[in-house]
């Protein structure tokens, strides 16, 4: 697969779990093949994943509390670690980097180190990881709300816009900020006014960005990735439809009018009932033509591998760079077809890869191309 040939990979080589889940302490040192890691429910498997989760914004892969990320039984206000080596490229053009993150003691605020180097916020880490996952909950990802799948979107969206993190917790600040004004009655227009264009500013530039993503996936899923379904994505919003006629400035100032003239309303219901905080993703199976919460509980979960594999392609040919991918449970509800396209894309991708599994044999046809771990009561051997 030829146009992946410029990509070089992000690995993570070595990872450090201290007090973290399952883990009182953990070293597993790998290289940059897909790691598989097999074992029953409950082993700690997908606790690895979540740890590497964190090497990316946001609350991780179960978007926990920090509190509820320490180790079993260490106490809510108890510190935990997560520290990682990632290198990039191979031999003597390779380039490691040192991220560590975790929570001090009773602290809510999460810490990230770059290079041993205190950083400013987690918006840091896009500038140097990044990271996507299918999880077994996202399996309902097509049938629950539009939460989950704005969040989905925004992952894929900082991809491609290591800002948009920056933006959006600019846009989430400003909106609980005026929603806690609005709700004490403290009505000072001129603060408002503040708020609601920073929250216009940076919802355009939030929807654009979405637009802009989505219009990529749509041709790198239209392509076609072997066996897995294409796959058609809409936001859907107010804000990102207005981007259809009106550029950005025009959009910005119907942003800022709506949110003047629903303070009244806002103020009695709590938040803001217009902003790219309402939108929502729309997905239907391009060879089908259904909407996918539609289609089978297995063409859903193919739907969802095309669309991550896609946007795997997308930052391996614009950024240089593919995401290290998190495939909790994959393979569940993929025939032997899919599962060896699967693997072949993963590898022709030069992305690091994290698998887990309850069974061995369904990660066979990665064979010598992989490596196998075993996962038991929170012990983690090679095969």
């Amino acid at each position: 697969m030829n146009h992946f040939e410029g990509a070089a990979g992000l690995a993570v080589v070595r990872l450090t779990l201290t007090d973290f889940r399952c883990y009182s302490f953990l070293r597993l040192e790998v290289d940059s093949r897909p790691v598989v890691l097999t074992g029953a429910n409950g082993a700690g498997k997908t606790n690895i994943l979540e740890a590497l989760s964190f090497l990316a914004p946001g609350r991780g892969m179960r978007r926990a509390r920090l509190a509820e990320v320490a180790r079993r039984g260490a106490g809510s206000d108890a510190p935990w670690a997560v520290a990682a080596r990632l290198e990039r490229g191979a031999g003597l053009d390779s380039a490691s980097i040192d991220i560590g993150t975790g929570r001090e003691a009773g602290s809510e605020r999460r810490l990230v180190r770059i290079d041993g180097q205190p950083a400013r916020s987690q918006a840091a880490l896009s500038e140097v990881a990044s990271a996507l996952w299918l999880t077994p909950a996202m399996d309902r990802l097509f049938s629950d709300g539009a939460a989950g799948r704005r969040r989905f979107l925004d992952r894929l969206v900082l991809g491609l816009d290591p800002q948009h993190a920056a933006r959006a917790s600019g846009y989430e600040h400003s909106l609980r900020e005026r929603a806690r004004l609005l709700k004490a009655g403290r009505w000072d227009p001129a603060w408002l006014c503040v708020l609601e264009n920073r929250m216009a500013e940076a919802g355009v530039a939030m929807a654009v960005a979405r637009r802009r993503t989505v219009a990529c996936l749509n041709q790198a899923c239209a392509e076609g990735i072997g066996p897995f379904p294409a796959a058609h994505l809409v936001v859907a919003g107010p804000v990102e439809e207005s981007l259809e006629s009106l550029d950005d400035p025009e959009a910005e100032a119907k942003l800022r009018n709506a949110l003047a003239a629903s303070r009244r309303r806002d103020a009695e219901s709590g938040g803001a009932a217009v902003g790219p905080h309402r939108s929502d993703l729309l997905v239907r199976h391009g060879h089908k033509n259904e909407p996918a919460e539609q289609c089978s509980t297995g063409e859903q979960k193919a739907v969802l591998v095309a669309i991550v594999l896609g946007q795997a392609r997308i930052q391996a040919n614009l950024r240089g760079q593919p995401p290290i991918l998190l495939l909790d449970e994959v393979t569940a509800h993929l025939d032997q077809t899919r599962r060896m396209a699967l693997f072949d894309e993963l590898c022709a991708l030069h992305a690091q890869s994290w698998l887990t599994g309850t069974d061995d044999s369904l990660f066979a046809e990665l064979g010598e191309r992989g490596q196998f771990f075993r996962v038991h009561d929170a012990v983690v051997a090679r095969r």
